[in-house]
């Protein structure tokens, strides 16, 4: 049997940093995955794949919409190859597969193939090609999420589909009913409504994405409307059903009114639940709640001393950059070290275009918690480079303490917010000022200046561009 110091049960971007990070620091490490590739959900049918769609579809719409106002003219008609869009989204998911693969080939990380199961607290169990038993002093659980559903809702795989299977299709859907304007179903919506498909949004909160600061809600609506998406807010479904190639929808409004919409495709896209099937935790005593999750500590502990849990199993939002912040703070505390995580500070992104991202609290929750603040904003058409490129939609929001003037949010909607939004975080780590980032020197003609109008805003109302 062999024995190892680490053993890490999921190979998702939690699993596969925290093997990368046990090696680093001199542990010898077991990375153990169900599935025949690496990556987990985030490279395979996540994160990566439609990132990969989302770019190739906005090409095809810039090439569509907005070559010519910039003197680019296409002989002929722009057609869609789509089966060659799909063909490239899984090229891109097999180069990074493979980059994981070489990762833990270079970190001597020995990858088993196969459900790891719990004999007992040190002991697990991998059913694969062949079934052994391998020994860890510690293990970590990455095993991450699966799409949820609603109970009276069935998932064919078909026609009523998940994130997964919206990511394979082999046609465009001639009119795409989205449950959930949260994320996922945003980003997939408005590849398919790019592409030609007619996508309603169907959502019972007042707004979309409503974790995020209302203003983001409202602009994104406000953009994804222009584009032709229709949204129906406030609205509870309450059956979905199949006939051949026919999907009906119905959802009632807050006076109950119904409304029944019929389309070609249903993507089911209410949240993610936490995967802990198959993993026989109470053979090493790990508890899990009704719901699939694992209680953990402030250092990622079970109630199992030896055995830990990161990512999407635990508590907190279900985010890739989440798991790999808590997959090496776990390796360096098993090494003895004294990592951080503050959860504050992790961003959250939404990749449509434009581009949503934020860190920090919202105003909403700064309100509840009865805390002073100002508010410094700047609308991304006052940019030189916004106008340049024509990506003029959004804003940058920042929040500050009314008495300290220390950042408490950033909010952005715009074009590459998904990148820009770092500059917050790094400022809001070192718990900058508004004023500290007004009085640093932006690039010019970028779209960071807007970043540092919107301090500008936020110090003494003293934006220079509107």
């Amino acid at each position: 049997m062999s024995t190892y110091d680490v053993a890490i049960i999921g190979s998702g971007p939690g699993g596969y940093v925290a093997a990368i990070r046990c090696a680093q620091l001199g542990m010898k490490t077991a990375l153990i995955e169900k599935y025949s590739v690496l990556g987990g959900t985030c490279l395979n049918v996540g994160c990566i794949p439609s990132k990969a769609l989302l770019d190739s579809s906005h090409h095809y719409e810039e090439a569509m919409k907005h070559f010519a106002e910039h003197g680019i003219e296409i002989p002929g008609e722009v057609k869609i190859n789509f089966k060659k869009m799909i063909e490239r989204k899984a090229s891109v998911v097999e180069q990074t597969t493979k980059g994981i693969e070489f990762l833990m080939n270079k970190n001597k990380v020995d990858v088993f193939t196969g459900m790891g199961a719990f004999k007992d607290a040190t002991h697990i169990e991998i059913t694969g090609d062949k079934k052994q038993t391998i020994e860890a002093k510690n293990i970590i659980i990455a095993t991450g999420s699966k799409p949820a559903t609603l109970p009276f809702i069935k998932i064919d795989k078909e026609r009523i589909i998940t994130s997964t299977e919206a990511l394979t299709l082999t046609e465009i859907p001639k009119h795409l009913i989205v449950i959930g304007g949260g994320v996922i179903g945003l980003e997939l919506g408005q590849v398919y409504r790019r592409l030609g498909a007619e996508v309603s949004v169907v959502e019972y909160m007042d707004r979309i994405i409503p974790t995020m600061d209302s203003a983001q809600s409202r602009e994104l609506t406000k953009v994804m409307k222009k584009q032709g998406v229709k949204f129906y807010l406030s609205h509870k479904v309450s059956a979905v059903s199949r006939k051949k190639n026919e999907i009906t929808v119905t959802a009632t409004d807050k006076k109950d009114a119904e409304v029944t919409l019929s389309g070609d495709y249903c993507l089911v896209s209410v949240g993610r639940r936490p995967y802990t099937d198959g993993l026989k935790a109470e053979n090493a005593g790990v508890k899990i709640t009704e719901r699939g999750m694992i209680d953990v500590n402030e250092h990622l502990q079970t109630n199992v001393k030896n055995i830990y849990a990161i990512g999407d199993v635990i508590r907190g939002a279900m985010l890739a950059h989440k798991a790999e912040e808590e997959g090496v703070f776990v390796a360096e505390t098993l090494a003895g070290q004294k990592p951080h995580i503050d959860y504050n500070l992790i961003p959250s992104v939404v990749y449509t275009w434009p581009e949503v991202a934020s860190v920090g609290k919202n105003e909403e929750q700064l309100q509840e918690a009865n805390i002073v603040y100002k508010v410094g904003q700047f609308p991304m058409r006052a940019l030189g480079r916004s106008r340049a490129s024509g990506d003029i939609d959004g804003f940058v929001k920042i929040l500050a303490d009314k008495t300290t003037d220390e950042v408490l949010g950033v909010h952005m909607v715009g074009a590459r917010v998904a990148d820009l939004i770092a500059e917050a975080v790094t400022a809001m780590e070192f718990r900058a000022s508004a004023e500290d980032i007004a009085r640093m020197s932006h690039a010019h003609p970028t779209y960071a200046e807007a970043v540092k109008e919107a301090a500008l805003a936020a110090t003494a109302d003293r934006a220079l561009h509107i």
